[in-house]
């Protein structure tokens, strides 16, 4: 009988359109060695974080069993669509999709995301299911920042032999939820084998009117520069999940009263393992017909980010230190880590909030806007792009952010 460390989890999720909690099965999450898979618990807390020793027997089906289109046909059946253009989805040699359209103006959108096991997570604690539904909401994401609608993904998967048909089902619940939250179509994709851990690729496929999309070289002098939501705390709740690993990895038996100190920290791990695409900022500036010059999403760092915007739209910026959206919680986290959440904010990345520019002349219409920040301004072409500090020093921003080839 084999003994593993499972971290107990459960994603809230908002219920769409109600405002309700809706809680989501529980998932625990093994260090994937040969012979594991995830299971579902009945754990009702979000990600209750409790690395626990227990005997457990898995059930695990070798992929081999059903080869590749057998798994293909396992884990796609009975998959529904959203929208009129999916003409033919999984099952034959193509994809067919229908993009001609009544308005001559819609285009389409198109956009690949590539997640390698050891570079871009950790199976040691991210659950198969919140990897599933991250990796498409990711790309989902950048739909959003082009103020398209995301319409139909494909699903790539380059899986090694220590991973069971168990496993691959986990992932794709978790893949299946996000299609079906974002009314998504998965219309195909390729399964293969690896002969290292597990590789993700996903495209996605969306629409926008011509006059509709925003391109990152919009941005004008005077321009006010936005953010949704909050920053760094993506990046606070990785260092806090490094920081529990790092812990418990230092013995080969974990005690079962040494939990992970997740508590009142929910927060943080959510914003990591299960981020969302912000397709209410979306609809928020539509409805308010404010029409962003300059957009993109923000997953390798706010600096990063801005520096891409101002760098195509041939233009400075300036940033201010005390407008930066944080949560309390990942300040609070970052003092107790002796790390500056400021830095943190502006490089951590995997925040997938959006950052944009618009007119001057839309400041009364950004202001009763929900969860969007007005954090600096455009500044002439020439200019540098700084960060103003809290007693107006000012620091030259560099990109810092996430680079996966360094």
């Amino acid at each position: 009988m084999q003994i593993r460390f499972e971290l107990v989890a459960s994603v809230l999720l908002k219920h769409e359109n109600k405002g309700e909690d809706k809680h989501v099965e529980s998932i625990l999450v093994p260090c994937l060695d040969a012979g594991s898979t995830p299971a579902i618990s009945t754990n009702n807390s979000f990600l209750a974080g409790i690395f626990r020793s227990s005997p457990m027997v898995m059930p695990r089906t070798e992929i081999s069993t059903l080869g590749e289109f057998g798994l293909i046909n396992h884990l796609t059946k009975d998959l529904p669509t959203h929208h009129s253009s999916t003409l033919k989805g999984v099952g034959d040699d193509a994809a067919v999709m229908n993009f001609q359209s009544a308005d001559p103006s819609e285009r389409v959108l198109m956009t690949t995301d590539l997640l390698l096991e050891g570079i871009h997570f950790n199976l040691e604690y991210v659950p198969l299911k919140h990897l599933g539904y991250k990796a498409a909401v990711v790309n989902f994401s950048d739909i959003y920042a082009m103020n398209g609608t995301p319409t139909q993904i494909t699903v790539s998967l380059g899986v090694s032999s220590r991973f069971s048909v168990e496993d691959m089902e986990e992932l794709y619940k978790g893949i299946r939820l996000a299609c079906e939250r974002y009314k998504v179509d998965l219309v195909g994709g390729d399964t293969t084998a690896s002969m290292n851990g597990l590789t993700i690729s996903i495209t996605c496929i969306g629409t926008a009117k011509d006059n509709d999309i925003v391109y990152r070289n919009g941005a004008k002098e005077n321009d006010l520069i936005c953010v949704s939501g909050n920053l760094g705390t993506a990046y606070m709740g990785l260092q806090l999940l490094e920081r529990e690993r790092i812990a418990h990895s230092k013995n080969n038996t974990i005690p079962t009263d040494n939990i992970p100190a997740f508590e009142g920290r929910e927060y943080l791990l959510e914003r990591q393992l299960k981020p969302e695409a912000r397709r209410d900022i979306v609809e928020q500036l539509r409805n308010a017909s404010i029409h962003p010059t300059a957009m993109m999403d923000i997953s390798d760092g706010l600096s990063s980010e801005i520096m891409h915007i101002c760098s195509q739209s041939g233009v400075g910026c300036d940033i201010y230190q005390d407008k930066l959206p944080i949560d309390f919680k990942a300040a609070e986290l970052a003092e107790e880590m002796n790390l500056n959440i400021v830095t943190c904010a502006l490089n951590g990345g995997e925040d997938y909030e959006l950052l944009f520019t618009c007119d001057i002349h839309d400041y009364e219409k950004l202001i009763p806007l929900d969860d969007v920040y007005i954090i600096g301004h455009i500044t002439a072409a020439g200019q540098p792009c700084r960060l103003i500090g809290r007693n107006a020093e000012t620091f030259t921003l560099k990109a810092q952010g996430w680079n996966p080839l360094t």
